[in-house]
């Protein structure tokens, strides 16, 4: 017969190993501590760059203001910061409201919560079920749904917030497109099985110039992976060539985008939107490229089994495209497998006037291997998105609030960039993930005392980054924080 054993309160000791003659002993006394110290980095971002109070801005707020604790701004700041620190679950928040650091960092002047009701002393912060009526508002009116997001806002929130990351003067601006499948957990709304997945998912569409995110819209699985693809990049163009107005527009996207209406959109555009797309395989393709294969296949036998080759020719289907295009082919020999891939583009083989020191930028082999591989990237920040921002979470039964769950990553993940840009450029931290620096450097032990004059964070005193804390410190003191 099992016997049930009573879980231990928070205050009662732990022990451990005995250490020699000594006794290891543990409990949750210390009081106002936080593992979080490096969260002050990032509300050093969030507040200078207004991230959180635009997001905010989205929302509509009907609550009585005569018993409302926590803004919106402060609700989006706290989910947004919770996301940035690793804590995805809203039911982290009901002892995450108790930690003074993060207080701080979501910008409550009463980061000890001593002035809140007698069952709310000492939690300055936003329970779980409050968060979760953010999330669930899905602009329901009813007495229960009191705020609600206005989800067109928000998308062009997001892409306003990116595309100023973007240098004004920038000559060249390569937009990435890409989907990935997002699984469900059950009955959801948009519930639809995909083939090619082999899952009931959502098929999230993302836009990515480098590592700044400007699109993240959730759609279900059915229909083409392309669908909606000539909208967004209508938005985004317009938004990218109001910041840049003297750079060539390049689209980058895999072979589900490679679609007419998205090249004829490209073509049709007052400046020309330049495109480079993936192009499935199919035998026509292949049969143009059989003499570059026997070549290639030669190559291989004298090298191990494995060479490559590359050759370009103009191409149009049977019935699907208006007009021929440039398509680029690699003929692929690995041992006893040939791996043709092909791309299309419409980007001149001499590449542009403004480019003299790379004439032969775009011939075939730079082209396919230089510029379309690099695409790879933006692959990497949605891996980044899902893994260590928890992207996934869609885990609602509405679309609506499982989009806002989406969009909660995306400005995290937003959050993030800026950090590397403005604060770790030059650090071995640049080019880190989400979770290598919230790993490396958001996770210090940190002792918060509050007085009347000031909020004083003791952090580690054995931080062995101290030296680079310090330094995006230093970059980060001109960011100003953001009135609104």
């Amino acid at each position: 017969m099992s016997i049930a054993v009573p879980r231990p309160t928070l205050l009662e000791p732990l022990l451990f190993n005995n250490l020699a003659s000594r006794q290891v002993v543990s409990d949750f006394s210390a009081g106002h501590l936080s593992s979080d110290g490096g969260m002050l980095l990032l509300r050093q971002i969030d507040e200078g760059l207004g991230i959180s109070r635009s997001l905010a801005g989205c929302f509509r707020d009907q609550r009585n203001p005569l018993f409302t604790e926590h803004s919106v701004r402060e609700l989006v700041a706290q989910r947004l910061l919770g996301l940035a620190a690793g804590y995805e679950d809203l039911n982290d928040h009901n002892l995450l409201r108790l930690d003074p650091l993060f207080a701080v960092a979501v910008g409550k002047e009463d980061p000890l919560g001593s002035g809140r009701a007698p069952q709310d002393q000492g939690k300055a912060l936003a329970s779980a079920s409050t968060l979760n009526r953010l999330e669930l508002g899905n602009n329901k009116n009813t007495r229960c749904h009191k705020i609600s997001a206005d989800h067109e806002a928000i998308e062009n929130t997001l892409l306003l917030m990116g595309v100023r990351c973007l240098a004004k003067d920038s000559l060249e601006v390569v937009i990435d497109l890409d989907t990935t499948d997002d699984p469900l957990h059950g009955h959801q709304e948009g519930r639809f099985f995909h083939g090619f997945y082999g899952c009931y998912c959502y098929l999230p569409l993302f836009a990515f110039v480098g590592s700044v995110p400007l699109w993240a819209q959730l759609r279900t699985s059915q229909g083409d992976a392309a669908r909606g693809a000539v909208d967004a990049l209508g938005k985004i163009v317009a938004a990218v060539r109001k910041r840049c107005p003297k750079a060539r527009i390049i689209v980058r996207a895999d072979s589900g985008f490679c679609r007419e209406e998205i090249m004829a959109w490209c073509e049709t555009q007052k400046p020309v939107v330049h495109y480079c797309l993936g192009l499935a395989r199919n035998s026509r393709l292949v049969e143009l490229i059989e003499g570059k294969f026997a070549r290639v296949r030669e190559s291989a036998i004298l090298c191990g089994g494995v060479a490559r080759g590359f050759t370009e020719f103009q191409y149009q289907t049977l019935k699907s495209w208006t007009r021929s295009r440039r398509v680029i082919a690699k003929a692929e020999v690995l041992q006893d497998k040939d791996n043709p891939r092909f791309i299309v583009t419409d980007l001149p083989a001499k590449g542009f006037e403004d480019h003299q020191q790379c004439v032969d930028r775009f011939c075939a082999q730079k082209c396919y291997e230089d510029f379309y591989c690099a695409r790879g990237d933006m692959e990497n920040q949605i891996k980044q998105q899902y893994l260590d921002l928890e992207a996934d979470r869609t885990s609602t039964h509405w679309m609506a609030s499982n989009q806002l769950r989406l969009w909660f990553s995306a400005f995290a993940l937003l959050l993030f960039q800026r950090l590397r840009t403005l604060a770790l450029r030059g650090t071995k931290l640049a080019k880190a993930t989400a979770g290598t620096i919230r790993q490396r450097l958001l996770k210090i032990g940190a002792m918060v005392t509050v007085s009347t004059r000031r909020v004083y964070v003791r952090l580690a005193s054995a931080f062995p980054l101290q030296d680079l804390f310090a330094q995006a410190h230093r970059a980060l003191a001109a960011l100003a924080p953001e009135e609104g």
